[in-house]
């Protein structure tokens, strides 16, 4: 793609370089800033800077967060004694959305994968461990994408709880193995949370 001027070429591969951007996409995106006023750019821009320097991870959950506690983890309404262990911030996003849930989370930060180098100690495991005997939580549910790489990382955590007292329970298989939790669609989300299945059925499956 040929372009007129450097800094034009510099803002379109900027903008590329984000998930399901081809270059198309980002030239128009780039043109279209440049039609806007300097100010309304500025603040574009000003924003996402800000964004990326103030943002912090929940200390509780490692859910996305303005301050150290995240909105969820504040609230007392939710069933604190109730936690849903997802893989990343999108799958929290996505049940949040069907609005079945009314507990807590915690996010591990990906699955167990050793084929990729991810083992237990790179994930917010330990924490979750820790979380689960301090807090005396009730229920665990797993809500992890019906893959190997879940399904591996569901037997190692119940492993490592299965002395603490709470129930463990996993998403309905509403959800399609080998599918990922954050395509889901709303529907789908809504009746597996509502019809999650003990963990060690789930397993034996």
């Amino acid at each position: 793609m040929q372009l007129p001027s450097t800094l034009l070429e510099n803002a379109v591969n900027e903008f590329a370089k984000l998930p399901g951007i081809g270059k198309k996409t980002a030239l128009r995106m780039v043109l279209h800033l440049l039609k806007q006023n300097a100010n309304e750019v500025e603040l574009f821009s000003e924003t996402i800077a800000k964004m990326r320097r103030e943002i912090k991870f929940c200390q509780r959950c490692f859910n996305i967060s303005d301050s150290d506690i995240c909105a969820i983890c504040a609230n007392r309404q939710r069933k604190q004694e109730m936690i849903c262990v997802v893989e990343n911030i999108r799958d929290v996003i996505a049940i949040e959305s069907t609005q079945q849930f009314n507990g807590t989370y915690h996010v591990l930060g990906g699955v167990i994968s050793p084929l990729d180098g991810i083992g237990p100690d790179q994930l917010n495991i330990a924490s979750l461990v820790h979380r689960i005997g301090e807090e005396k939580t009730a229920e665990i549910i797993f809500a992890l994408s019906p893959n190997i790489q879940g399904d591996t990382t569901i037997y190692y955590i119940q492993k490592k709880i299965q002395h603490l007292p709470c129930t463990v329970t996993t998403i309905a298989r509403g959800i399609a193995f080998g599918g990922e939790l954050e395509y889901a669609d709303e529907m789908t989300l809504a009746r597996s949370m509502a019809n999650r299945l003990p963990v060690q059925q789930y397993v034996k499956s």
